[in-house]
């Protein structure tokens, strides 16, 4: 079994998006209203030379992504916003199947949320899609991840809530769980490559695990 984290785990996209506006808007850029959309799935490198490209960010794309990250740590150290239920359904779902974690967050964020939630010691394997070569939609991260549990990609499965990630889990060869995002939903033609949809993380059972492909 191998997770996304934003939007699967940590209701964290509103977080990233408002991070992201204000320092587009701080630093003279213009955001727009299709941004978070489009940067979901990216990898930091990726989405702040979005921000810098196509949003007009005055800061080299590190920097960017500094900023960015910094932001976000801080509204985590302030309270973490754990999906009501992701909790439960990691602890239950590690009972029976090796976990890992395929994040398009930075190593930082992930590990913080790890530790803050008390699931570091469910996932044998995390990825940040700093660490390989291309984000969500490609397959990248999934891959490494199932390299790193190790398991074969075909006998994965994956848990995903967006677009990008629907199409990376499923480029990967892997069955996909889909939570869609409230938020930002997925489009039609991303969730039809999963292979369930869920309406919530406390439908992901073991039995529904049981009856993937």
């Amino acid at each position: 079994m191998i997770f996304d984290l934003d939007g699967v785990i940590v209701d964290s996209e509103g977080a990233w998006n408002d991070a992201r506006r204000e320092l587009t808007e701080q630093s003279g850029g213009t955001w727009r209203a299709e941004a978070q959309r489009a940067m979901m799935g990216m990898s930091s490198l990726e989405w702040s030379r979005y921000m810098h490209d196509e949003l007009g960010v005055a800061m080299p794309p590190d920097e960017i992504s500094d900023a960015v990250v910094a932001r976000l740590e801080r509204h985590y150290e302030e309270q973490l916003p754990l999906i009501p239920g992701a909790r439960e359904a990691v602890l239950q779902l590690a009972e029976g199947w090796p976990l890992a974690l395929a994040s398009s967050a930075n190593p930082s964020i992930i590990s913080l949320v790890l530790e803050r939630s008390g699931l570091g010691a469910s996932f044998e394997a995390t990825v940040s899609s700093e660490e390989v070569a291309q984000g969500k939609p490609a397959p990248d991260v999934y891959l490494e991840a199932a390299r790193r549990l190790p398991a074969d990609p075909a006998l994965c499965a994956a848990v995903e809530d967006s677009s990008n990630g629907l199409r990376s889990a499923a480029a990967a060869g892997m069955a996909v769980v889909a939570i869609p995002n409230r938020e930002f939903p997925p489009s039609e033609d991303a969730l039809a490559l999963a292979d369930t949809v869920l309406g919530s993380i406390e439908e992901l059972t073991p039995a529904v695990v049981a009856r993937l492909r």
